[in-house]
């Protein structure tokens, strides 16, 4: 009996992370306190740090990491993932190397990159350029949005292509540096997340603006500013009319606010558990918010009602490799059928 329902925790395992081997461990690596429950699934983590991507249960375990040895060819590198998130249909992970301005998808199947836009370590404008791309995303129709930070602009691309199918924003590096002025140049976007009626709400650091942005008519449909955030991060949709971002900053905090700016919910401690550069945030089914804190090298669920971590993964201010540690986590998604994109497929805007 115990044997057979071993394997059937193995396949559902197997199922979630695609792949066809699966990292067992018999105890989980949460900070002390941690309350697996208030996740609905395992967490997907972009360990940016140590160049890999990791994925752990609700109980701290490991159950699958990127690469690995062998995973990679001669002269293939995925180095700094900064982001990562399962694709609509959830059998690829988009991943983003910010600082190695590249994009690549990752099938965990075959535990191969698929797909690589961008030149690694090279940062341009041109055909297969990129220069600090943040939080990819593939849309239900294939295509790849990405925001080019220091390009002020944001693109569309065919996967399997290497010249940009449209470009929003900047068509040229401006001179004079990036500037809130959309849809004909955007103030360092670092994000573009789905909205509930198809359109894409872009993160723009310099402002900060928030830009409500129609993709299949590349027009904006209006622009508002996060209350009391120096450095906006990843702002998302938490429901029609209210929406969540990061502030990456240090201290840093987390706050939720209305379409007229006005702030709901703010999470700014002090001490030991004071946030140092978070750079996204999103609000699990049960209204707790899933977080990455880059610099303390953790990722955190926070009960908003109590403000207090009830969940984390990662020790505090000391990073390494080894199960329970990371290095500067920077992007961080649920595993499917909880993941973003999975959950926004069916209401994604398409061009």
């Amino acid at each position: 009996m115990r044997c057979a329902l071993a394997v059937a925790i193995l396949a559902v395992m197997e199922l979630v992370v695609g792949v066809a081997a699966v990292v067992s461990e018999p105890e989980g690596h949460l900070r002390p306190g941690s309350d697996p429950s208030v996740l609905p699934g395992p967490v997907l983590i972009a360990d940016e740090g140590n160049d890999r991507l990791v994925l752990v249960d609700r109980e701290g375990r490991v159950l699958w990491t990127f690469p690995e040895p062998g995973d990679l060819p001669p002269g293939e590198s995925f180095k700094s993932p900064d982001d990562a998130f399962y694709t609509p249909d959830g059998k690829h992970i988009i991943v983003t190397h910010e600082e190695n301005f590249t994009v690549t998808l990752v099938d965990p199947a075959t535990r191969r990159i698929v797909w690589r836009y961008g030149t690694p370590g090279v940062h341009g404008h041109g055909p297969n350029q990129l220069w600090n791309p943040d939080d990819a995303l593939v849309l239900p129709d294939g295509h790849i949005l990405v925001p080019d930070i220091k390009n002020c602009r944001i693109l569309l691309i065919a996967q399997g292509t290497q010249v940009p199918k449209r470009i929003y924003g900047a068509d040229r590096r401006p001179p004079a540096g990036c500037r809130h002025d959309p849809p004909r140049i955007f103030g360092s976007p670092n994000g573009a997340f789905p909205m509930r009626n198809g359109h894409y709400l872009v993160t723009e650091i310099h402002g900060p603006w928030l830009s409500e942005f129609d993709l299949r008519t590349g027009t904006v449909v209006r622009s508002f500013r996060p209350p009391g955030v120096r450095y906006p991060s990843d702002t998302n949709e938490v429901a029609p009319g209210r929406y969540i971002t990061a502030d990456y900053s240090r201290p840093g905090q987390i706050v939720m606010f209305d379409s007229t700016g006005k702030e709901l919910w703010r999470y700014k401690p002090v001490g030991k558990d004071a946030l140092d550069h978070p750079s996204l945030a999103l609000v699990l089914p049960n209204g707790y918010v899933l977080a990455n804190d880059d610099e303390n090298h953790r990722v955190i669920v926070v009960d908003p009602k109590t403000n207090r971590i009830v969940w984390q993964y990662g020790e505090t201010h000391r990073p390494g490799r080894q199960p329970g540690r990371l290095n500067t986590p920077d992007g961080v998604d649920l595993a499917p059928p909880h993941s973003l994109l999975m959950i926004h497929a069916a209401t994604m805007g398409t061009p």
